[in-house]
């Protein structure tokens, strides 16, 4: 399974949110200097999830992003949902360098048959794993911890 740009990029971008929203709306040249994106790119990942109800937007003088719900409350599989056009383990497992006669075709029709609950039950084992994960899981992962010492 690949995820495209877009959808790694809309990741990031969420998370930057995540960790920079507390002092207002976040603009979105700060958050493309910080994630190295171009500021362009953003705004077509931007565009994809906005209808979601996943952002605040506040344009104008000091305006910016922001996230529309709490971080607990967006998935993995949210974001991705919107950015993947859809995962099919099935599409890269079919062959295409095998003998077209018609025999090998039926016995591929036959064994892509046999395969196709084994790529339907990857799927949704991925999608249940991303649907568990939520934006405060990654940033509560990857935070930091201050141990103090006495």
């Amino acid at each position: 399974m690949q995820i495209s740009t877009k959808g790694r990029y809309a990741l990031r971008f969420l998370l930057d949110l995540c960790q920079h929203q507390g002092t207002g709306p976040v603009p979105l040249k700060d958050i493309a200097q910080r994630q190295g994106i171009s500021k362009k790119y953003l705004e077509q990942v931007i565009a994809l999830l906005n209808p979601t109800g996943i952002l605040q937007v506040t344009r104008g003088y000091q305006g910016g992003y922001r996230l529309a719900k709490a971080p607990r409350d967006i998935t993995v599989a949210d974001v991705l949902a919107v950015t993947e056009s859809g995962f099919t383990a099935g599409a890269a497992s079919t062959g295409t360098n095998v003998d077209t006669t018609e025999r090998s075709a039926s016995l591929l029709s036959s064994n892509e048959t046999m395969l196709e609950p084994i790529w339907e039950g990857l799927e949704q084992t991925v999608n249940d794993y991303l649907a568990e994960i939520s934006l405060q899981d990654i940033i509560d992962r990857y935070t930091p911890t201050i141990e103090y010492f006495i």
